[in-house]
């Protein structure tokens, strides 16, 4: 029963709509409606601006942390990992946003976070990195959670490696239009880093 409680929690707490409520409430605009129409932080960014995507980005975290921390606040043997999974699962699938959602990448952070801080810091330097040469989010979200599965296996964390495993199929199907822009060279950028760069000089 106790297991079954984490679950459903982490699944409300990632079904949290922070960037849809963010807008509603403060800024009275509904970003599903605007932009790429996703509810997580690059779109919240890209229409509200720095600081409410700020704002969402740490909620979003938040809710992964905090989901996959209950089992260490309870003093359950429970991994974390398999609790906060389904705190990714109410991101992408929130039932109070009629069971849509966003990609499941600022919260999968989160769960990372609470389970081992170093690695969450591996994975946010990797991320920043991708971004900076890049200037694509699409493509630091892909390139920072395959690499947790690779560096995972690597360390033999086989529940690390099933759960990220798992997520990194989640974020590449959640991000199957941002591939198909990557390969065709239309994605949107940032306004800073080498890719938007070297596209700005091309123009």
């Amino acid at each position: 029963m106790q297991i079954l409680s984490m679950a459903l929690i982490a699944y409300l707490l990632g079904s949290i709509p922070s960037g849809l409520w963010i807008g509603k409430i403060f800024y009275h605009r509904d970003i599903t409606k605007e932009g790429s129409g996703n509810i997580g932080t690059t779109n919240t960014f890209r229409v509200l601006g720095f600081k409410a995507g700020l704002v969402v980005l740490f909620m979003d975290i938040l809710k992964g942390t905090l989901a996959a921390s209950q089992p260490y606040l309870l003093h359950s043997p429970v991994n974390p990992l398999l609790i906060g999974l389904f705190a990714s699962l109410g991101h992408t699938v929130s039932i109070f946003d009629h069971f849509h959602g966003g990609k499941a990448v600022a919260t999968s952070a989160g769960i990372l976070l609470a389970y081992n801080p170093g690695l969450f810091a591996l994975a946010a330097s990797i991320f920043v990195g991708t971004l900076l040469l890049t200037s694509m989010a699409s493509m630091a979200s892909l390139v920072g959670i395959s690499a947790m599965f690779i560096i995972a296996l690597f360390l033999h964390d086989w529940i690390l490696a099933t759960v990220a495993g798992i997520l990194t199929a989640v974020v590449f199907y959640r991000h199957k239009a941002n591939i198909g822009r990557i390969l065709r060279g239309q994605e949107a950028m940032v306004n800073f880093g080498l890719g938007h760069y070297l596209r700005t000089k091309r123009k």
